[in-house]
């Protein structure tokens, strides 16, 4: 199947304006498992209304395109479609509830070669409601499988980021709840391949997997609590490349390591000697 270059990349996307409530931003924080522990403070900061914060990660949530890329005048071969890469960068907190305009853009594609790919980025931009004030800029890379060799430019895509050659500082383990992945599809992404067996089976996986997207905010949980906690402290960005499937039931383990404002991380599921999430990096705000 052709990927078309100049189409995808001069594609219109239409603003997008989403209203959610105090309420949407606890389902969101309970898809991440926080509330796990329902008398620890840092955890409640995000599932209880009093003093109710949003979690940092939520606006991945929010804004989203749709399905443009199964429009058959793209070219792309959805089938083959992976979520490569997530980054995320906060310019101001989330309100607890609001409006939101977002813009979309696809920036660049890379031409992998024939037989290894193509990858799609996709930027994102988070406004308030008067379209003016910019909350965060997000950027999606997409592996799309099956379109490598369209005959696009020839670029290089960008180097993933180096983790330290040493020991991690700390290593957090988060448990995901075998229910997670129903409960986080309650912020917006249905896809049957997180809920339905027998759709999970014809993908290639013994049962429903866990959104990529809720293991990226149970990472950020793990980096935020081993520098101080999440109620307490300020993440300026955040991002990461999926290189695994994480099921509901699993064991996060995120190894990390700390350089002032800059963080490093990774995460393992250890029972399946599985390294899930790689090449992340985290900024918090500087103490």
């Amino acid at each position: 199947m052709a990927l078309d270059y100049d189409k995808i990349l001069n594609w219109t996307f239409e603003d997008i304006e989403q209203s959610y409530a105090a309420r949407d931003s606890i389902i969101y924080a309970l898809g991440l498992g926080l509330g796990f522990n329902p008398t620890d403070p840092d955890e409640l900061a995000f599932v209880y209304e009093k003093g109710l914060q949003t979690f940092p990660t939520m606006p991945v949530v929010l804004g989203h395109p749709g399905a443009w890329m199964t429009n058959p005048e793209t070219g792309i071969d959805f089938l083959k479609v992976l979520h490569g890469e997530q980054h995320l960068e906060i310019h101001k907190p989330l309100p607890v509830a609001g409006t939101i305009i977002a813009r979309n853009r696809v920036t660049e594609i890379v031409d992998k070669g024939e037989g290894k790919g193509a990858l799609i980025f996709v930027e994102r931009k988070v406004f308030d409601q008067t379209g003016s004030d910019l909350l965060s800029t997000q950027l999606s890379v997409i592996f799309a499988r099956g379109n490598g060799g369209f005959g696009g430019p020839v670029t290089t895509a960008p180097r993933p980021h180096p983790l330290p050659d040493r020991a991690p500082d700390a290593t957090i383990d988060i448990q995901t709840a075998t229910q997670g992945a129903l409960l986080y599809r309650l912020s917006g992404d249905y896809n049957p391949l997180h809920a339905d067996p027998e759709v999970a089976k014809r993908a290639g996986f013994d049962t429903p997997i866990l959104h990529g997207l809720a293991s990226y905010g149970v990472a950020a949980r793990a980096v935020l609590q081993a520098v101080g906690g999440a109620a307490d402290v300020r993440l300026k960005s955040f991002g990461l490349r999926f290189s695994s499937p994480v099921y509901p039931g699993d064991m996060i383990s995120t190894d990390i390591w700390r350089e002032g404002s800059a963080v490093s991380f990774r995460s393992r599921v250890a029972a399946r000697d599985a390294v899930v999430l790689n090449n992340g990096i985290a900024v918090i705000e500087a103490e």
